[in-house]
């Protein structure tokens, strides 16, 4: 659950230090609606840009910014696009929400600062003491080092240290400190190990865990549930909405489907991994290389009990497509030889390695449940192309110039071909047995409670629900923090 008691000496200091740094701090229903931020702020970012580390940018954590790099406000609906029939090759609209334009280039700024605010505004951490460790497989850690930056205290980023070169090479302009750990994207028992020795040996580190804060999840819940069903409102008409599609690194932005299941009772909620680590899929194991989702674990705050299908990704599509969506001669075939819209085109560096694989589960669904053109499925593109033109060079050193044979060979072989394999429906003791695999990361290695492990699977859904209605308290802690920083 999300720990709300206040530490009121630490308090003091964290309200010393955001009025030093001209900090205010955004709400929940700010975040969804930043509409609602306050003049001053939205007047000064018009001249401020979007990746720029000043604390005004903490009210761009929102799907809801004008898609520019400088000078942008706000809009009515998230960034948001569809792809169409002839780039997916199913009749049903596949419609996704853009991460690019948040902060940092990804929407993982917004679960760090979910799982950050809670402890910020009880005074549990305390900036002018803890150091803020962001256990991460990449985006999630820049996120937190973007963060803690605005706070002015020093961060420690922890990830693989076979992770795109882009999250490295921007960690060193804002991160205090990064470590980097064994292995690839699924290696994160070593981020965990990590994580445990700096307790051990330091006393003054603040572990923000995205894969068991409940922040990250109520961020997701809120935030993005909010905007996807505002699109849905705008684009459904007499149209059905059947779910949402979404591999899952730490699960956080699975929680947006719970909201959505709320309203649309009868859509789904389908959570993605990789083939080559299929965790969920078939209790398996393994490297890949679809950087941001697949950790090998079942993060404590996924709701397992109201996930509906688990479906698993060859990373050797989303790499092959990368290159497809992205080379000169892969978008001149998709235009011209497929007739995919040019507009729709353009936009294809908006899907990043993991984005792409959201978007092939979501085929995966379309083609699983016979999905007509009056259907529609929702999914995310979490971070964009900019943060993989490393993976691209790679590729292009490895296998040499692209071509319009590869492009043909990229298109059939790695889209078209999308089977309806690698995939299950889950049934009441399937997503048990998930559920207890929870048990040997969290219980045995972790030392989180077994009662409250039984408590998201017995006390259902009464457990979820109590964190879904925390909204309102957390926003009423801001609101008073804010009032003693004395800045609005």
């Amino acid at each position: 659950m999300i720990d709300l008691t206040k530490n009121e000496n630490q308090l003091m200091r964290t309200v010393e230090r955001c009025r030093e740094r001209n900090i205010v701090i955004p709400t929940f229903e700010q975040m969804k609606n930043p509409k609602k931020a306050p003049k001053r702020i939205r007047d000064e970012l018009k001249g401020i840009g979007l990746w720029d580390v000043v604390p005004q940018n903490l009210f761009r954590i929102t799907w809801k910014n004008e898609p520019v790099e400088k000078g942008g406000q706000f809009q009515q609906l998230a960034n948001y696009m569809e792809m169409p029939p002839e780039l997916t090759g199913v009749e049903a609209r596949i419609i996704a929400l853009v991460g690019k334009w948040f902060p940092t280039g990804a929407h993982k700024v917004g679960a760090s600062f979910g799982c950050l605010v809670p402890r910020l505004v009880t005074g549990q951490f305390d900036p002018t003491h803890h150091k803020a460790v962001w256990p991460s497989t990449g985006n999630y850690c820049r996120g937190g080092a973007y963060d803690a930056a605005l706070l002015g205290c020093e961060s420690i980023a922890i990830l693989p240290e076979e992770m795109s070169q882009e999250r490295f090479d921007w960690l060193k302009t804002v991160a205090g400190e990064i470590i980097k750990t064994r292995g690839s994207e699924s290696n994160v028992k070593e981020i965990y190990d990590k994580v445990a020795e700096l307790k051990a040996t330091r006393e003054n580190v603040f572990i923000f865990n995205q894969f068991a804060e409940f922040g990250n999840y109520l961020f997701h819940y809120e935030v993005t549930g909010h905007a996807m069903k505002e699109i849905l409102s705008h684009e459904l008409g007499n149209d059905t909405y059947r779910g949402v599609c979404l591999t899952t690194g730490s699960a956080g932005t699975v929680a947006c489907g719970d909201q959505l299941k709320q309203a649309y009772p009868a859509s789904k909620i389908a959570a993605g991994e990789a083939v080559q680590c299929p965790t969920l899929w078939l209790n398996g194991y393994g490297a890949h290389r679809i950087e941001g989702i697949g950790d090998k674990h079942v993060p404590w705050i996924h709701n397992v009990r109201n996930t509906d299908l688990i479906i698993a990704i060859d990373d050797a599509d989303s790499m092959n497509l990368m290159r497809l969506f992205n080379e000169p001669e892969g978008r001149k075939y998709l235009i011209n030889e497929i007739g995919a819209p040019e507009k729709i085109v353009a936009q294809l560096g908006l899907l990043g390695i993991s984005s792409i694989a959201n978007l092939l589960m979501a085929i995966k669904f379309a083609k699983y449940y016979e999905l007509t053109e009056n259907d529609v499925v929702l999914t995310v593109f979490t971070d964009s192309m900019d943060m993989y033109r490393s993976r691209m060079l790679e590729a292009q050193s490895a296998s040499g110039p692209y071509s319009s044979k590869q492009s043909t060979r990229d298109y059939y072989g790695h889209l078209k071909a999308q089977k309806t394999d690698a995939m299950i429906e889950l049934g009441h003791y399937d997503r048990k047995r998930i559920h207890h695999l929870k048990y040997y990361t969290w219980i045995e290695q972790q030392g989180m409670e077994l009662d409250e492990l039984n408590a998201q699977w017995y006390d259902y859904p009464a457990y979820w629900e109590r964190i879904q209605h925390l909204m309102p308290k957390i926003d009423k802690l801001i609101i008073e923090f804010n009032e003693k920083v004395g800045l609005i």
